[in-house]
């Protein structure tokens, strides 16, 4: 879909109970010789947001820029692994995308030259699917980034306490039921005015300029996301970078504020959740980022792209061997 030097792999998951086979796909960059890499026994698996798929190679080149691999992964029911008929998103449970991550790992496992190192990037609801999941899996990942990950609801702590009991039981009478839009698609028009969309080749229902219409069972599954971080079910035991614009704008209107600020998460909100996903958080904020921040404007963009070079290099630059020479006690 992306050309050369992106490859495709669909990778089979079973069967959906209501419309057939049930795949994820995943994307890799094919890496170019580097005479000195940074990273060489890292591979890094990037997970995309909600109404979204992957499309960023600048993020690609990045990584394999540093002698990484990149990899990403369209999720269940989301862009490439998006089938006829199906409900696009939809899950009941973030714990469902288990099995896509696992899939997704052991087929870069089977390929890979030798020891590696796991770095696991996720960009909104991606993030909290990839921090839950790390959670869950201790001592899988040498690193997390979280691109403005969709920990807590944007009507804050207060507010999710209110509304997940009612949608938990509104999601277990109809899980499938959609329920209220508040996309008015001013994110999306942010990007055309930036020039960040996808490539126009590209499926238009992968990625509506409103997004998808949210599922009961869908929207309660993220609530318990946010409800697990916010009573302390998780800590992650490796280092985590979360990015993060510097302020939110309304998503109610359009405004020239739209294209230098988040328009989709309340920050403030995501900046104290993030604080409360391990030990060792380091948070960043980027000065007129949009929602990805890898989306923005130039200056922005940039920025974004030289703290994580920045505090990837000091938390990974090094292999194993060569940290432990560097620590005062060893190993």
């Amino acid at each position: 879909m992306l050309g050369a030097p992106f490859e495709q792999l669909t990778l089979a998951l079973g069967v959906d109970g209501l419309h057939g086979p049930l795949v994820a796909t995943l994307v890799r960059r094919l890496p170019e010789p580097a005479p000195d890499p940074l990273l060489p026994d890292v591979d890094v698996l990037y997970v995309h947001g909600w109404s979204d798929y992957f499309f960023q190679t600048e993020l690609a080149d990045f990584w394999t820029g540093l002698g990484a691999r990149f990899f990403a992964l369209d999720l269940r029911r989301y862009g490439r692994s998006l089938r006829p008929e199906q409900a696009p998103g939809f899950v009941e449970s973030l714990d469902d995308y288990d099995a896509d991550i696992a899939a997704a790992l052991d087929t870069i496992a089977a390929d890979a030259p030798g020891p590696r190192r796991i770095v696991l990037l996720g960009h909104s609801t991606g993030g909290l699917t990839l921090t839950l999941w790390a959670a869950r899996h201790p001592g899988r990942c040498a690193a997390v980034v979280l691109n403005s990950p969709w920990l807590e609801l944007q009507v804050g702590r207060v507010g999710r306490r209110a509304v997940a009991p009612l949608l938990g039981l509104r999601a277990r009478n109809d899980p499938r039921q959609t329920g209220l839009s508040l996309d008015l698609g001013h994110y999306t028009q942010a990007q055309r005015v930036i020039g960040s969309l996808p490539p126009a080749h590209l499926p238009a229902e992968w990625r509506p300029e409103r997004g998808f219409a949210p599922r009961l069972a869908w929207g309660s599954a993220i609530l318990d996301g946010h409800q697990r971080i916010a009573r302390g079910q998780v800590d992650l035991d490796c280092p985590v970078l979360v990015l993060l614009s510097t302020r939110s704008t309304s998503p109610f209107t359009w405004s020239a504020a739209t294209t230098a600020a988040d328009s989709v998460l309340t920050v403030e909100e995501i900046a104290y959740a993030a604080t409360r996903v391990g030990h060792y958080v380091t948070l960043a904020r980027v000065a007129h980022a949009v929602h990805d921040v890898f989306l923005s404007l130039p200056t922005p963009r940039a920025q974004a792209y030289a703290v994580l070079r920045r505090w990837t290099l000091a938390h990974l630059g090094h292999s194993p061997t060569e940290e432990c020479r560097l620590t005062p006690t060893g190993c």
